[in-house]
């Protein structure tokens, strides 16, 4: 098992001149040098900074500090390639499926030579035991995170794969681990912290607030006047920009309608072919592009300044999205416009998507495949054995997991614990749990829909979400912008964001927000609620 890294004695004078000197940064930005010192402390890291507040920079500059290669966990290939080049002339390596095998071999040998600082792996990449082999190899310093909202199932863009790297973690003998987000509301990063194993980790947290975005929700009577609202405003904005819609099919019909008009217009989603997908990418970075209509599939890895609006012409699925989403405009910190289209009956098709995909058949089977097979096996096999696609597999796996009906040794194979629960009792603790997930995800809409349908600053309404203090008017809000906002610093609320509380039927919570006389908590085993003052006691 590999030593956990010491310590490394380093003044804040070396740190500035290794980031001057290596990257040619003249000063670290706020949060930057925090970050910095905590990681060469030898302290496990959360860092949540905006979009463009330069996140990347709290891991590079230790790396060249601490003896040892740099694993960063990063969701996607084109980001990853992206990384590298910044990185190539310190010695960065990325090692997934668009390589070929002998380019992997040879970055391999790199690594083992010491000729790597930085290895750049998907989560996928990283649940294969001859890879996770590699790195116990050369006793990797420093464990980077990327996107790590993605390891909370609370949190959007949520990776399955993710969960999985707690136990990376603990076998290459716990490195000190750095998370990077730029959104992340105080649950989702206590589950950050829990299912990486983080130990009492320290968090530098610096303002969710983006001044120069213009917060604006617009509410169309019906689905048509919506669909024409949309393109209007997308063709009238000053470009470039990002329409977000919630289907495929919507997508590639707004990308129509506004080609239609004369625009450089394309549509961007997941299924689209890799190579027409880097295709958009690659064009709406070089300014080939006035306007892409997109899924969420786009979005992380979009290195752009000038994006000059975001449009979602549906619902996104939680406020965690919606500020990732709009946190892609204005990364120059000049004015840029973010437009919510909004119509209640959309609500439905986020909850829809929000249904449990667990099913009960398929977490019986593989509980009892587990519990029956001859020791610890193989996911391979064990899919092929429960006829699972991977997907599949790895959602009853967590959920069964989760049920503390099964664990995953260092070699990455499944066993059931010893005082498991027979499989009938397993598929049901895990459904419970699935339940729980789906009732807090569908709370997490209806904050959605607290937010468009406010009659308050829509800034304190979101940074609030986030436990950040807010007093109105913001004036770059629709709802401030109309005058009809008073400034409420002197109310003395009953309640303030992360107090502790509790509820006689919904049990402990904590405080998101607090407004005249209701108070938003999130529940541990129900989600978001907004009740009266009274229905909340400490806790």
């Amino acid at each position: 098992m590999p030593k956990p890294p010491q310590p490394v004695v380093v003044d804040v004078a070396d740190i500035e001149q290794t980031a001057k000197k290596a990257f040619g940064w003249s000063r670290l930005r706020d949060g930057q040098l925090d970050a910095m010192q905590a990681v060469l402390s030898g302290r496990d890291t959360v860092v949540v900074m905006p979009t463009g507040a330069g996140k990347s920079a709290c891991y590079q500059v230790p790396a060249l500090l601490i003896d040892g290669p740099t694993v960063v966990v990063s969701p996607l290939i084109a980001l990853q390639r992206d990384q590298v080049v910044d990185l190539l002339e310190h010695g960065a390596f990325a090692a997934n499926s668009a390589q070929r095998a002998s380019v992997v071999d040879d970055g391999w040998d790199d690594v083992a030579a010491g000729d790597v600082e930085f290895v750049f792996l998907s989560p996928e990449q990283l649940a294969k035991p001859d890879v996770r082999e590699r790195l116990r190899s050369v006793a990797p310093s420093l464990f980077v995170v990327d996107e790590a909202h993605c390891v909370a199932a609370w949190g959007h863009d949520f990776r399955p794969d993710y969960l999985r790297l707690g136990d990376v973690i603990e076998q290459l003998g716990h490195p000190v681990v750095i998370a990077l987000t730029a959104t992340a509301a105080p649950p989702v990063r206590e589950e950050i912290t829990r299912r990486l194993g983080l130990r009492d980790p320290v968090e530098v947290i610096r303002g969710f607030d983006r001044p120069n975005l213009f917060l604006e929700v617009v509410q169309p009577r019906s689905d048509e006047a919506k669909r024409d609202a949309v393109v209007v405003r997308a063709a009238a904005e000053v470009k470039p920009g990002i329409v977000y819609t919630a289907t495929r099919k919507d997508a590639e019909s707004y990308a129509a309608a506004l080609s239609d008009l004369g625009l450089r217009a394309a549509c961007y989603h997941a299924g689209l072919r890799a190579r027409a997908r880097d295709d958009v990418h690659q064009r709406f970075l070089d300014g080939e592009l006035d306007v892409v209509v997109a899924t969420t599939a786009f979005g992380m890895g979009i290195d752009k300044s000038d994006v000059r609006f975001v449009i979602h012409a549906d619902v996104p699925e939680s406020l965690d999205a919606y500020y990732q989403e709009i946190g892609r405009a204005g990364r120059d910190g000049e004015p840029a416009a973010t437009v919510l289209f909004y119509r209640h009956e959309d609500l439905g098709l986020r909850k829809f998507f929000t249904s449990a995909s667990a099913d009960p058949v398929v977490l019986e089977r593989v509980a009892k495949l587990v519990e029956l097979h001859d020791g610890p096996i193989d996911p391979p096999r064990l899919r092929d054995t429960a006829k699972l696609s991977p997907a599949r597999l790895t959602t009853a796996l967590n959920l069964l997991e989760d049920a503390g009906a099964l664990t995953v040794d260092e070699r990455g194979r499944i066993a059931p614990v010893g005082d498991a629960p027979r499989p009938p009792e397993a598929a049901e603790a895990a459904m419970r749990r699935a339940k729980e997930r789906e009732a807090v995800d569908r709370s997490r809409v209806e904050l959605v829909r607290g937010y468009a349908e406010t009659t308050g600053c829509r800034r304190q309404f979101l940074l609030g979400y986030f436990g950040e203090a807010f007093d109105p008017p913001c004036g770059a809000c629709d709802m401030c912008a109309s005058g009809e906002v008073e400034h409420d610093a002197d109310v003395d609320l009953a309640w303030r964001a992360n107090d502790r509380v509790s509820h006689e039927s919904w049990g402990d919570g904590v405080v998101m927000r607090c407004e005249n006389d209701r108070v938003t908590v999130l529940f541990d085993t129900v989600g978001y609620k907004t009740v009266r003052l009274d229905a909340v006691a400490a806790s």
